[in-house]
């Protein structure tokens, strides 16, 4: 349950954690702002399976360094690096450094929607 009102400006990190963890899961729509995101810690070899979304994505590596698949594009991204996955384009990314991977996905959209490609 969220503490604070949808226009009261700050959103505390536990009313949208994701499980017991530090990762958060903002959807904009709940707190009347037009993007969402996902604050993400990753230890080594973990990341996302392959998906999509209807909006493009854009990465902010905080910590660690990151393999960015965008198609048939793969990336490596660092700590202040940035790079965004156009609308529809399959993607993922994985933490193949020896640390922490931090990572915010910002989605263009004020929901997210997301289509897993390779789900176990």
């Amino acid at each position: 349950m969220n503490s604070t009102s949808p226009h009261s400006g700050i959103v505390a990190g536990s009313d949208i954690r994701i499980g017991s963890g530090r990762s958060r899961r903002f959807v904009g729509a709940e707190h009347g702002a037009e993007v969402s995101y996902f604050f993400v810690e990753n230890q080594p070899g973990e990341g996302p399976g392959l998906h999509w979304h209807p909006y493009p994505e854009t990465w902010v590596v905080i910590e660690g360094v990151a393999s960015i698949t965008v198609g048939e594009e793969t990336l490596v991204a660092g700590a202040g690096d940035t790079a965004t996955g156009p609308a529809f384009i399959p993607h993922r990314f994985t933490n193949v450094g020896d640390g922490v991977l931090t990572i915010i996905g910002v989605h263009a959209s004020a929901t997210i929607i997301q289509t897993f490609l390779d789900e176990d």
